[in-house]
């Protein structure tokens, strides 16, 4: 039996050209989330913040798996609103003054209720120190452009620029936070390859 492939599902979401802003409008999802500030590379609760998310998405697709087969999807990526804590426009490079959201998209088979059926048979099984802290939230972001980046993530800049010259080309204006979704995992790929999908809503 084939699993739902949402990222598929939803290809005009999840698929971007590194050579071409895009305008898509981002109808109402329902996410797992975890909120955190700080350099991501430096502060331990983006690591555990992960974690929680991933074990948590994980859990509930293995028990919705085995409760209902036909039902079975694969895991969305991970994805990130970033905004700076003194309401600035966002700054690439002051990662101290970073303020984050963690979210992994959720098929509508998840619901409140599982969602808190999987938190506790996931604390039964092992510690997760931010388990606790991971919500579920229904979440429409509406319309945004976005672009592809492929490379590491500290040279994002020149793609945020694109981004940013799109939208002010097509007589909109930036709002909201600054969204990234993450299509490689950086363990298993080289930092020149990495893909990531770079949004900003726009009004």
């Amino acid at each position: 039996m084939s699993k739902l492939d949402w990222k598929k599902e939803l290809a005009h979401l999840y698929e971007a050209s590194a050579k071409k802003v895009s305008l898509v409008d981002v109808p109402e999802q329902g996410f797992l989330m975890i909120d955190g500030h700080g350099n991501p590379n430096t502060e331990p609760r983006f690591r555990d913040a992960v974690e929680a998310l991933y074990g948590l998405s994980y859990t509930l697709k293995f028990e919705i798996k085995l409760s209902a087969p036909e039902q079975d999807y694969k895991v969305m990526p991970l994805e990130a609103l970033w905004w700076m804590a003194d309401g600035s426009p966002f700054d690439m490079n002051d990662k101290k003054q970073w303020c984050w959201t963690l979210l992994i998209g959720q098929p509508d088979v998840v619901t409140p209720a599982r969602v808190e059926r999987a938190r506790e048979d996931l604390k039964k099984r092992r510690s997760s120190p931010l388990i606790d802290e991971v919500r579920y939230e229904r979440w429409k972001e509406g319309l945004a452009a976005q672009v592809l980046h492929v490379g590491p993530y500290d040279a994002e800049g020149p793609t945020l620029d694109l981004l940013h010259a799109f939208i002010g080309e097509h007589g909109k204006r930036p709002r909201g936070k600054h969204h990234e979704i993450y299509l490689s995992d950086p363990r298993r790929c080289a930092p020149d390859k990495l893909k990531t999908i770079l949004r900003n809503p726009v009004a």
